[in-house]
């Protein structure tokens, strides 16, 4: 039986994972194949040691493909559905011998309970084997790219941000990006992320990190050379009146304190950014200014007032978003477990906005003004 009928055997019998592993030599390009059923489709992805390539397959054509792919270059193959285990092992000679065992449900639930506490069971965009610097210099993997297991939470926290951005950018249809990275600080996040733009996603990127510290632009320009991030450098300035060098596609600020989100909200729409991730930091602004007319129970107790005033400011920050444009979301970026400073605004530019849209959001935006007498600076720089 040849190898493209083994594959078809799986896909039939409703796998939802298959695995081909031990590379046939040491030469060969890619040291694993993962595919994954995801809704109609699958995706395959190719791990070099620095490297994955992805790439989306029907069912139809899935078999010929993963033929083409494995055959003459791995030993192992082994697919997953609920109940069974599908495994072909492969002979040096070519011959191949194939089994189905069956997976009890309670060895199952065992396995699952077993995830080394961490969840590694979940297959991450950057994945533990992978050589990337910025996570090696961070202290989240080894030299030999394992994930320090006091490191685990940052390693999961890294890669649902990446998460967030590869929903949008594996959708753009983009061949390069113009990014800017407000308040970049001395985080390795903005090497993590230059690399998935350009090592996994394989785009052309010019990418620009802006902060106030003089030390941290020096050490993170250094850094860039070191990694041979030739697209990347870092720039000494503020966020409020910053002149880009080219037009901007992308825009990121993490943790840009207060009124500081504020000022790089507004120039990505000052830009016509056609992406914009932004988790916010402290927020103090409309808390101080809080004078509820009717809702006073929402400032009565420090907590909530301060918690309340933080989420209202991202709604507001969301809504004007919207009447800019923008197809926005607020999104749980790390457990609330980690940190309370938690949400990310994902804003993606439409086509074109229709005016019930910019008209609810704005009128949504008023009545939030008028019940707690706040002036967001958001709104005040775009002059609504």
């Amino acid at each position: 039986m040849e190898l493209k009928q083994y594959f078809e055997l799986m896909t039939d019998a409703g796998v939802y994972k298959i695995i081909i592993s031990k590379q046939a030599s040491k030469q060969e390009e890619y040291k694993k194949i993962v595919v994954e059923k995801k809704n109609n489709k699958y995706q395959i992805a190719k791990y070099t040691d620095k490297q994955v390539f992805h790439e989306n397959m029907s069912k139809e054509k899935l078999a010929e493909r993963l033929e083409v792919i494995a055959s003459g270059h791995f030993r192992q193959i082994n697919g997953m559905s609920e109940n069974e285990e599908h495994i072909v092992l492969i002979s040096k000679d070519g011959k191949a011998n194939y089994k189905v065992k069956k997976i009890a449900n309670d060895a199952v639930t065992i396995k699952s309970n077993k995830s080394d506490n961490h969840n590694r069971k979940k297959n991450y965009i950057l994945e533990e084997g992978m050589k990337i610097e910025p996570l090696t210099d961070m202290g989240v993997f080894t030299r030999d790219g394992k994930v320090v297991n006091a490191m685990y939470d940052k390693y999961k926290q890294i890669n649902r941000f990446i998460e967030i951005l590869d929903d949008e950018i594996s959708k753009s249809g983009n061949t390069e990006l113009n990014v800017i990275d407000f308040g970049c600080g001395k985080s390795y996040l903005t090497f993590v992320v230059y690399y998935y733009l350009t090592e996994i996603r394989h785009l052309k990127v010019n990418m620009v990190g802006l902060d106030l510290k003089k030390d941290v632009i020096e050490k993170c320009n250094a850094a860039a050379k070191k990694y041979k991030y030739d697209g990347l450098h870092f720039e000494l300035g503020d966020i409020n009146g910053y002149k880009t060098p080219f037009d901007v596609d992308m825009v990121i600020t993490l943790h840009a304190c207060d009124t500081a989100t504020d000022f790089a909200l507004y120039n990505a729409i000052s830009w016509n950014a056609k992406m914009i991730f932004s988790v916010p930091c402290c927020q103090h602004e409309l808390n101080k200014q809080m004078q509820p007319e009717t809702l006073t129970l929402l400032s009565r107790y420090g907590i909530i007032k301060e918690r309340f005033s933080a989420l209202a400011t991202d709604a507001i920050r969301g809504n004007l978003l919207e009447y800019c444009g923008y197809k926005t979301q607020i999104l749980e970026f790390i457990d609330f477990d980690h940190t309370p400073k938690n949400l990310m605004i994902r804003a993606v530019r439409r086509g074109a906005t229709p005016k019930s849209v910019q008209t609810r959001a704005k009128k949504e935006i008023d009545a939030m003004i008028s019940e707690f007498g706040v002036e967001p600076t958001l709104y005040k720089l775009l002059e609504l």
